[in-house]
């Protein structure tokens, strides 16, 4: 399997100084099984996975993994993945709201 990502510094504009995360921006497609491999794989404390949202009004929905298992909500990958998803330029022009699951789907 292989997916672009992005490593992204949360909380600092110093590299290398930050919270690291990693942010694949194109999730969709992988399950949960892989997902959680590949941030076993990234060897950080989390990794963000971005897909269409599921929710009306939102511009996209994010899970975040551990090497273990995903996670309900953490505020760094939170902050982090939106951070990684302005960037990538794919905000443009669209409300900024994001929905959180849990749940695969």
């Amino acid at each position: 399997m292989q997916r672009a990502f992005r490593q992204v510094d949360v909380f600092t504009s110093v590299p290398y100084r930050g919270n690291p995360l990693a942010v694949v921006l194109d999730g969709q497609g992988l399950d949960t099984e892989e997902m959680r491999r590949f941030a076993a794989w990234t060897n950080l404390s989390e990794t963000t996975f971005v897909l269409p949202p599921t929710v009306p009004g939102a511009d996209y929905r994010v899970r975040i993994f551990t090497g273990g298992g995903e996670l309900p909500f953490a505020g760094h990958p939170t902050l982090g993945t939106c951070h990684a998803w302005l960037e990538s330029g794919a905000g443009r022009g669209t409300r900024r709201r994001s929905s959180r699951s849990a749940t695969p789907g």
